[in-house]
C-alpha cells in the first residue's frame, strides 16, 4: 500500500510541475508577443512610412525588447478607404491608424485650425502648437474615441498644375484637387473648382483630367509622380498657403489592455516630441523631390512678397468664414485662431 501511496504521489507531483511549467510557459509568451496592426493610406516606400512610422514602429519594438510587434499594412491593406481610417482605429479593424483629419470632414472642427491659410510658418514648430492644442482642447473633445499617439503637419502645400497659376486670378475655373475642408473652402473663394479626393487617387486623377492640378507638399508629389504628370508648380516664398493636420491614432481599448510597462514604451515613444520630429522629418524630404522636378526642366514659380500678399488678402475671408461657422457651433472659433497663433508663435520663436 505504502509503495502504491508514494507512487500515486509522485505522479500527482509530476502532474503538478506539469502544469506549472504549462503555465508559467504561457505567462511567458502571453507577456512576449503583443502584436499591433499599423493601418495607412500611402505605398511603404513613400516619405511618412518609411521615414517617420517606420521609425516609430522600429523604436517601440527595440524598446520593447520585442515583446511589442508592430504589424504594417500600407497602401489600405486592410481594406477600406482612406476616409475609413479613423473608424478603423475606434472599431479596432485595425490597432494603429495614421490618416488625414480632413478625410472625415467636420468631424475634427478644432485641428481644422491649423489647416487654415498662412498659418503655418514651419512644420516642426506647428506641430508642437498642432499637439499642445489638441492635449489641451482635442483629446477629451475631438479625440476622445481613440488613444493620440501624436498629430502633425506637412510643410508648405504647394500647387501643381498643368497651367502655370502666378495670381488668384489664374485659378478661375481651374479644377483643382484639394486635400481637407478647409483647403476647398479656400480654392472655392479664390475662384477655382475643388474637387476632394484622397492622395492616392490623385495620380489618375491628373492623367485623366478629372483636375488641372493638385494642391500637396512637394515630398508626397514624389511617390506620386506629379512632376511627371504636370509642368508647372507655385510656391509661396517663406509663407505656406497651407498645410494639413494629420492623426496617429491607436484603438483605446488595445492601449488599455497593454501592461504598464508595454503603455510606457508607447507613451515614451509618442506625444509632443514625436510629432515634431514627424513633422519636421516629413518637410525635409520636400526638397528632393523639388529638385527633381527642377531637374526634369518643369516650370517652379516663386512667388514674391508683394505677390503673396494678394493671396493673403483674398484669404481673409476664408479665415473669417471659419470662424464664424465655429463660433455658430458654440466653439469660439476667434479663441481658437488666436490660441493657435500664439502657439505657432512661441514655438516658431523657440526653433
Amino acid at each position: 500500500m505504502n509503495f502504491i501511496r508514494r507512487n500515486l504521489l509522485g505522479l500527482a507531483g509530476l502532474a503538478g510541475l506539469s502544469a506549472l511549467a504549462a503555465g508559467l510557459g504561457t505567462a511567458q509568451a502571453t507577456a512576449q508577443e503583443v502584436t499591433l496592426r499599423l493601418h495607412q493610406f500611402l505605398p511603404a516606400q513613400a516619405n511618412v512610412p518609411k521615414h517617420v512610422l517606420d521609425v516609430w514602429a522600429d523604436k517601440v519594438e527595440a524598446d520593447s525588447d520585442g515583446r511589442i510587434k508592430i504589424q504594417r499594412f500600407p497602401s489600405m491593406q486592410l481594406g477600406g478607404t482612406p476616409p475609413e481610417l479613423i473608424d478603423q482605429a475606434i472599431d479596432g479593424v485595425a490597432d494603429i491608424v495614421w490618416t488625414v483629419a480632413g478625410y472625415t470632414p467636420g468631424r475634427f472642427p478644432r485641428a481644422e485650425v491649423f489647416e487654415l491659410p498662412f498659418m503655418m510658418t514651419n512644420a516642426e514648430a506647428t506641430s508642437r502648437a498642432y499637439w499642445e492644442l489638441a492635449e489641451k482642447e482635442m483629446f477629451d473633445q475631438d479625440f476622445k474615441d481613440f488613444h493620440v499617439l501624436a498629430v502633425w503637419v506637412h510643410g508648405p502645400g504647394v500647387i501643381h498644375s498643368n497651367n502655370p497659376i502666378r495670381t488668384v486670378g489664374d485659378l478661375n475655373g481651374v479644377k483643382l484637387r484639394a486635400p481637407t475642408r478647409t483647403t476647398n473652402m479656400l480654392f472655392s473663394s479664390l475662384g477655382a473648382t475643388p474637387v476632394g479626393m484622397p492622395v492616392p487617387a490623385i495620380p489618375e486623377a491628373l492623367s485623366k483630367g478629372v483636375v488641372d492640378g493638385a494642391v500637396i507638399p512637394w515630398e508626397v508629389a514624389g511617390i506620386l509622380k506629379v512632376g511627371e504628370l504636370v509642368n508647372n508648380h507655385t510656391e509661396f516664398g517663406g509663407a505656406s498657403l497651407y498645410t494639413t493636420s494629420f492623426i496617429f491614432a491607436m484603438n483605446k481599448e488595445r492601449y488599455e489592455s497593454l501592461p504598464d510597462d508595454l503603455k510606457a514604451v508607447i507613451d515614451a515613444n509618442s506625444g509632443i516630441e514625436f510629432s515634431a520630429f514627424a513633422g519636421k522629418t516629413q518637410a525635409a524630404y520636400d526638397a528632393p523631390i523639388r529638385k527633381d522636378a527642377v531637374e526634369r526642366g518643369n516650370n517652379i514659380i516663386e512667388l514674391s512678397e508683394e505677390e503673396v500678399q494678394e493671396w493673403r488678402d483674398a484669404s481673409q475671408a476664408t479665415l473669417d468664414a471659419w470662424v464664424k461657422e465655429l463660433d455658430e457651433r458654440g466653439l469660439d472659433g476667434t479663441a481658437l485662431l488666436e490660441e493657435a497663433r500664439a502657439l505657432i508663435s512661441k514655438y516658431t520663436e523657440g526653433n
